[in-house]
């Protein structure tokens, strides 16, 4: 069986619609991205839109523009996201929720490659490559009347399931240095390594949270470690399985380690501002960063 990086590595080079289907926080977003920067439109651009946040006729003109005056507050005419993502992709976050009358204009951009803005009258041509993605079952939303049967088979010539990240045998490790690579890039801390038992933490856990959980455990120890190597004890309190009792006076030794880091954390890093938010001298820190092994 292929696994789920070769899957998107060959899909990537097709024209085919993509369909991604998996639990929350699992990772859909990085997967379409992943698509599109693998793919001869990776030059062009990528537009993602969540189509569950958003009331039906702002979804509209999200996707297909309007011209002036299509409905009130419309004051200029304003090019939507399948006109901006021409030559490149649209990413359909939580396709699901999109209701019936919008479904029927996706279908015809689907099928005829042309659209009319809200209040238009002259068709819009688009080159655009689609890949939506769910929590949902398409099928089941097909049972229920709340979805096209037509426009499923359109939008799903190449489903992707993404499994847990806890049933991702590999994905975990892969995932992590993809992170540190991704926060690297913003400049702000350079991280060279991770020790190996820091890295047999995260294998360990189960990530109810999946890959977004991953990605803020990586960010906060980018937010409150020290040096080119993460350790162990700049992993969240959760992770390792010392949640912190914010009700316990600061100064009790089993409590204490979890009050510092929570506090270089809101700090983001900053040892003045977690000083002061723990009521002590940036020396006083310090000493006891290195008391608890925060730094070496």
């Amino acid at each position: 069986m292929l696994d789920l990086f070769e899957i998107v590595r060959r899909a990537a080079r097709s024209e085919a619609a993509v369909l991604i289907r998996g639990e929350s926080g699992t990772g859909k977003e990085h997967i379409a991205k992943a698509l599109h920067e693998l793919s001869p439109r990776s030059n062009k651009g990528f537009n993602a839109i969540n189509c569950a946040t958003l009331t039906p006729e702002l979804l509209a003109s999200e996707l297909f523009g309007h011209v002036k005056g299509a409905f009130t507050g419309a004051i200029r005419d304003r090019k939507g996201l399948f006109q901006t993502a021409h030559q490149g992709t649209i990413f359909l976050d939580e396709v699901a929720e999109i209701p019936l009358d919008i479904q029927a204009r996706l279908l015809r951009v689907i099928q005829e490659q042309t659209f009319i803005p809200l209040g238009g009258t002259d068709p819009v041509s688009v080159d655009v490559r689609i890949i939506s993605a769910t929590h949902q079952s398409l099928r089941e939303a097909v049972q229920q009347r709340r979805f096209r049967n037509d426009l499923m088979y359109r939008i799903r010539v190449v489903p992707i399931f993404i499994p847990r990240l806890a049933e991702r045998e590999g994905d975990v490790e892969a995932l992590t240095w993809y992170f540190i690579d991704e926060f690297n890039r913003q400049g702000h801390r350079q991280i060279e390594g991770i020790r190996r038992d820091a890295m047999e933490l995260l294998l360990e856990h189960e990530w109810p949270g999946n890959v977004r959980e991953l990605r803020n455990v990586i960010e906060y120890a980018f937010a409150i470690g020290e040096g080119p190597i993460l350790e162990i004890g700049c992993m969240t309190p959760e992770l390792r399985g010392e949640a912190p009792t914010p009700t316990q006076p600061f100064g009790q030794n089993h409590a204490e380690r979890d009050q510092i880091l929570d506090a270089l954390a809101r700090s983001n890093g900053r040892k003045s501002e977690a000083a002061d938010l723990l009521g002590m001298s940036r020396s006083t820190l310090w000493r006891k960063m290195r008391e608890h092994h925060l730094i070496t």
